[in-house]
């Protein structure tokens, strides 16, 4: 009977409901417990990448550490391309990062080897309690990577429940059998499933069930898992069409690994099934954790590979993909000195300064790139950019707000004093400015998802203001790094200037309103906000030029009134 039974298995009979329901809360589960890990990392992930990416080495363990963090190896090599887009990241620094990157993404396998399905519900009800009754945002972050765990392990036992019966079902069979007669099928199998669905981790795991419950021998398998691996770069190539060089160069990167590794991979792969036959036999290791074991073995010897020859990789990519990439932002901050700071205060403020010097040439950048998104009609690619270079300017307020604040524990006299309080306006009026450049991308972006753009008029008008800002924040700097209080009268007249060419840009925008001329509604009601903004960044001009008069006790400059 068992047998008739058997052979009568249709699709009809497996529970597809609860397969595409498991895998849907697989997936939501590794997003939910990434997102909460991103949370609590906060914008530490991109300060560790850029700080510990100076060798090869290290940047490979920054990969490893990053994408075991996010749980996507795509997710970490986006953040890697933005970090290069932004110039704060070398192509050699990307590619170790890459690298690193496909060995991090070998976790998930790897605990769902270790059967921690099991438990799936108690890590459910720990994560939901959590965010139920946390008070704090950071507790809850918590609770959503407690919450995420136990789903995606959930989900994985409720799809691994049903996928049994596809042993039995004779189409799969013999699709399992052609598989694994020919790998290459297997191969291309395992590509395009992760390419459909964009995680690696989602179809390696489904493999780890299929093979546990003898629906799929290890010569299937172990083609599907190399297939998988290069699945995964499609999220990068997909997010390089039509972006920038250095995206399109470290997708370049991430699918040349892919690609090589499987084919040693399938090189190899009469050896590599008796090596981890041979260590399973010895090692009494489960079905579902040798799956783990291959992929693991697997991304740790393209690593070895790969690793000597990054910068061969590098030159190749280039070449394969010419252009000039975008200087590099240089943010060293390194001279900010907790010794300095307590036997030569005096010195750390000149140093201080200095920092504060950089951080308005990143301001200087986030305006260009706000300025930038307007002309160009930027999507999500720019927008990220310019996400990018804010989060860099909060991360400089931050650092250079500490060590001032470090400064200011000794015994500083009124000059010094006087410093301490310049140095820190002037960097929250640069933040500020920062901020505004990106509300000013959200109000361009608003009109861009729209599908329509400002008229020449309004166009020509806001970029005459972009053009006055530049001048006033080249003009204050120059006052506060300087002390060059000659200018600060010219400085008052732009800034008069500003607030005329505000006033002349708001009438004509109310003229083409009357006369029904605005190319978009939404353009239209945004429009007087991109206005006030450029007018309030120039205001910021001001603030930092008013402040450097003030802090000059040994000179005699006159404080001036601001009109």
């Amino acid at each position: 009977m068992n047998i008739v039974a058997t052979e009568m298995i249709t699709l009809g009979d497996i529970s597809w409901d609860m397969i595409l329901g498991g895998f849907a809360l697989f997936l939501f589960g590794i997003k939910f417990m990434g997102d909460g890990l991103k949370n609590v990392a906060g914008h530490k992930l991109r300060e560790y990448i850029d700080k510990y990416t100076s060798n090869p080495i290290m940047a490979v363990l920054v990969g490893i550490v990053v994408t075991i963090v996010v749980q996507s190896s795509s997710a970490a090599t986006a953040i890697t391309i933005g970090l290069v887009r932004a110039g704060l990241m070398k192509l050699e620094q990307a590619a170790g990062v890459v690298v690193g990157a496909n060995i991090g993404t070998t976790m998930t396998a790897f605990l769902i080897g270790l059967k921690v399905e099991q438990f799936a519900m108690y890590f459910v009800f720990i994560g939901g309690m959590i965010i139920s009754f946390g008070k704090k945002k950071k507790t809850r972050y918590i609770g959503d990577i407690i919450l995420g765990f136990g789903l995606m392990f959930y989900g994985l036992k409720i799809m691994g429940d049903s996928l049994k019966m596809l042993k039995d079902l004779p189409a799969f069979i013999e699709f399992a059998k052609v598989m694994s007669e020919k790998p290459l099928l297997g191969l291309l199998a395992g590509t395009v499933l992760t390419g459909l669905i964009q995680g690696s981790a989602a179809t390696i795991g489904v493999v780890q069930k299929l093979y546990e419950s003898g629906a799929m021998t290890l010569n299937a398998a172990m083609p599907f898992v190399f297939g998988a691996c290069i699945g995964t770069t499609v999220t990068g190539v997909f997010a390089a069409i039509g972006g920038s060089l250095a995206a399109k160069r470290t997708a370049g990167l991430h699918t040349l690994f892919n690609v090589i590794a499987a084919t040693i991979g399938m090189i190899f792969l009469p050896f590599y099934i008796q090596f981890i036959t041979w260590i399973s036999d010895l090692l009494l290791i489960p079905p579902m954790m040798q799956i783990a074991v291959v992929h693991i073995l697997f991304k740790i010897v393209g690593v070895i590979v790969y690793l000597p020859l990054l910068n061969v990789m590098c030159n190749f990519i280039k070449k394969l993909i010419p252009g000039n990439e975008p200087e590099r932002i240089e943010i060293n901050l390194d001279d900010m000195d907790a010794g300095i700071a307590h036997q030569m205060p005096t010195a750390a403020l000149a140093i201080a300064k200095q920092a504060v010097l950089k951080m308005s040439t990143v301001v200087d950048a986030a305006v260009d790139k706000a300025r930038d998104f307007m002309n160009t009609r930027g999507g999500s690619d720019e927008k990220e950019l310019v996400n990018q270079t804010e989060d860099l300017i909060n991360s400089i307020d931050t650092k250079i707000t500490n060590y001032l604040m470090s400064v200011s524990k000794e015994n500083l006299n009124d000059r010094d004093m006087q410093d301490f309080n310049l140095h820190l306006q002037v960097i929250k009026n640069l933040e500020r400015i920062g901020d505004l450049s990106v509300n000013l991308v959200e109000f361009f972006d608003m009109v861009h998802e729209d599908k329509n753009d400002f008229s020449d008029g309004a166009k020509k008008d806001v970029l005459e203001m972009f053009e006055l800002f530049k001048h006033m924040l080249n003009t204050s700097i120059a006052i506060y790094r300087d002390e060059d209080y000659a200018q600060y009268s010219a400085l008052m007249e732009d800034e008069n200037y500003m607030d005329l060419l505000e006033y002349k840009a708001r009438q004509k925008h109310f003229d083409r309103m009357a006369r029904n001329e605005c190319a978009t509604a939404v353009g239209g009601s945004v429009y007087c906000d991109i206005l006030g903004n450029l007018e309030r960044m120039a205001d910021h001009c001001c603030n930092i030029a008013r402040c450097s008069i003030e802090a000059s006790s040994s000179k005699e400059a006159p404080v001036l009134e601001h009109h």
